[in-house]
């Protein structure tokens, strides 16, 4: 079974940003392996069965920030960065993939570690 798992940030203020809506979607196919949310501290964890991992496959892991930034920016009319959207290539049905992201509403770093 392999493990992703991750953690948001909101690197305007430092704190851990749950409740962010995230899928992992089959890049050959389209198809949605998961849909879930953060947790209240920023926090993914999900087990996905070997058998649904397709070696030949990307994957776009997908962060939705859209109503976070809603919730945490009171100025109208502010652009902000909406979606991000991450694609990974999951080599091992068994392995374990950790992709934390820290984000400000106009810029975001990502990256893949085990």
């Amino acid at each position: 079974m392999a493990l992703l798992t991750s953690h948001t940030l909101n690197g305007s203020d430092g704190t851990h940003a749950g409740f962010i809506p995230v899928c992992l979607i089959n890049c050959n196919n389209s198809k949605m392996l998961f849909s879930s949310r953060m947790d209240q501290g920023g926090r993914l964890s999900i087990e996905i069965p070997p058998e649904k991992i397709a070696l030949d496959s990307s994957y776009d892991l997908v962060f939705d920030l859209s109503a976070y930034w809603s919730e945490h920016i009171q100025s109208v009319g502010l652009n902000v960065i909406d979606e991000i959207v991450f694609r990974i290539r999951m080599n091992d049905p068994n392995g374990n993939y950790h992709v934390p992201v820290i984000f400000s509403p106009n810029s975001y770093t990502v990256w893949k570690s085990n």
